[in-house]
């Protein structure tokens, strides 16, 4: 299925787990799949033309600090501020920001994940940390129990989610977060 924002003419560019793509190029359509228990995190500056998308997998590094240095798109707390700054460098500016995020699913998993709760902490730990920089989320769709695809086109700034064979736009002010989260 192709999202209604995708033109023959773009680039896709796809962001795996743990990884992040930050781009001025109108023609940039940005990509990302699998968001169960992960996050997908999209900035964008309407007026710079700037934007990026995150994957991140789990909340924080307490415990995996080693890690954190070496992955650290890996975790909401270091990598959500590197999105942030990658954003900036290419012009776009705090007060512009528009925020989207989906993921943070309850999806069963072999490690256990409804038990450990990933997707509702990584999507606390956002929220804490947004909040903390007084940076708001202009639309989310999180938890549940299904995976999503989120895409994002620079050169409008339109953010798609594909779940479950629904496609629809994640607008600013949409909200749907399921599990009473």
């Amino acid at each position: 299925m192709i999202p209604a924002a995708k033109k023959v003419t773009d680039k896709r560019r796809v962001i795996g787990i743990a990884a992040m793509i930050v781009s001025n190029d109108p023609s940039d359509y940005l990509v990302t799949y699998g968001l169960g228990s992960c996050l997908g995190i999209t900035l964008y500056d309407p007026m710079a033309k700037v934007g990026g998308l995150l994957h991140i997998m789990l909340p924080v590094s307490k415990l995996q600090v080693e890690d954190a240095k070496l992955r650290p798109l890996r975790y909401v707390e270091t990598g959500v501020p590197m999105l942030f700054k990658a954003c900036y460098a290419l012009g776009a500016e705090k007060s512009r920001i528009v925020v989207r995020v989906a993921g943070g699913a309850s999806v069963q998993m072999t490690d256990g994940d409804s038990v450990l709760q990933i997707g509702k902490r990584n999507t606390i730990a956002l929220k804490r940390m947004l909040m903390k920089n007084r940076v708001l989320i202009s639309a989310i769709d999180v938890g549940g129990a299904k995976s999503r695809t989120l895409s994002m086109q620079i050169g409008t700034g339109r953010v798609d989610i594909v779940a479950q064979g629904e496609q629809y736009e994640l607008k600013k002010s949409a909200s749907r977060v399921a599990g009473g989260m």
